[in-house]
């Protein structure tokens, strides 16, 4: 859920084993109602409300709750501070989900990565060629996350790693119990490598911490070279900034000197990787900290 673009609206996403071929729903909990009194209530139970009298009232809520709907009492949504108190609790809700599948991951050395971009940087293609090029030398699969269909998903599978797609709806972005849900289809191995792919989206990803080791942001060089500055969340959440469609440069009027600047304007720590997915150019740098992430993963879970 995420005020900011209303994504809460879809209470339902859906997961498909690209395995298997097993599709299975994910409920998702109806954001709670913040009453004049100041009390929340989700919808599962009875409860009062004070009239202006101070006179308790009681009601049972007898309507369905997937969607939107009304009371005859005032909910009030739109007092100043309302919707910020329950978009923190559920992130609050979100963190401790993405604690306890980062501690799993520790665990079992496992190293996960949740790839984020806007749509149509090349997200999907680095993964083909990633899975092609280290399949032989690294245990990878993938969480594929998309509103909707399971094309991505099926690439990923005809390039030869397993995958699972998450079906978000009018969700923009993956969050923490859909990633459980998907590692539990995929029952990854010790010292496995788990790359998510995220909503194509550079806002709302960035808040939702799936359990991850690191955020790995990707930008084409066909977007602006202001990115990191129009969307500086995301490049100061992410670890690893990969530049891709490197091929294209010499076409396009893009500064890459100038990309990068912004990067670390918001991010003086940021990793940049310059790649061609497509050619292969650059990609032995993204490989190399690959598998430097990995080995940390295996060494840490005994430290």
């Amino acid at each position: 859920m995420c005020a900011t673009c209303g994504c809460e609206t879809e209470m339902t996403a859906t997961i498909h084993n690209l395995q298997t071929g097993v599709s299975s729903s994910i409920m998702r909990d109806p954001p709670p109602h913040r009453h004049e009194d100041g009390h929340e209530h989700d919808h599962q139970h009875p409860h009062t409300h004070g009239d202006v009298a101070g006179r308790d009232k009681t009601h049972d809520h007898g309507h369905v709750h997937e969607g939107p709907h009304h009371h005859t009492e005032d909910h009030d949504r739109n007092r100043p501070g309302t919707e910020v108190n329950l978009d923190l609790r559920i992130l609050a809700k979100n963190d401790a989900l993405a604690a306890k599948n980062r501690a799993w991951f520790a665990g079992r050395e496992i190293l996960v990565l949740n790839l984020v971009s806007a749509p149509g940087a090349g997200k999907t293609t680095l993964l083909e060629r990633t899975i092609r090029d280290l399949r032989d030398e690294l245990r990878l699969s993938v969480i594929e996350g998309d509103q909707a269909t399971s094309s991505d998903g099926e690439r990923i599978l005809a390039a030869g790693a397993p995958v699972v797609q998450v079906n978000t709806g009018a969700g923009c972005h993956l969050e923490a119990d859909m990633v459980a849900r998907g590692i539990a289809e995929l029952k990854p191995t010790t010292g496995a490598v788990i790359l998510i792919e995220n909503v194509g989206n550079l806002v709302c990803p960035a808040l939702f911490d799936l359990g991850e080791r690191a955020k790995v942001v990707i930008l084409s060089v066909t977007e602006g070279e202001d990115k990191p500055l129009k969307y500086p969340h995301m490049f100061r959440a992410a670890k690893v900034m990969i530049l891709n469609k490197t091929d294209l440069l010499p076409h396009l009027d893009f500064d890459v000197a100038r990309v990068i600047a912004n990067a670390r304007q918001v991010n003086p720590e940021i990793l940049v990787l310059q790649v061609s997915a497509r050619t292969g150019e650059g990609l032995d740098t993204w490989y190399a900290w690959l598998r430097q992430e990995s080995a940390r993963a295996r060494e840490e879970a005994f430290n």
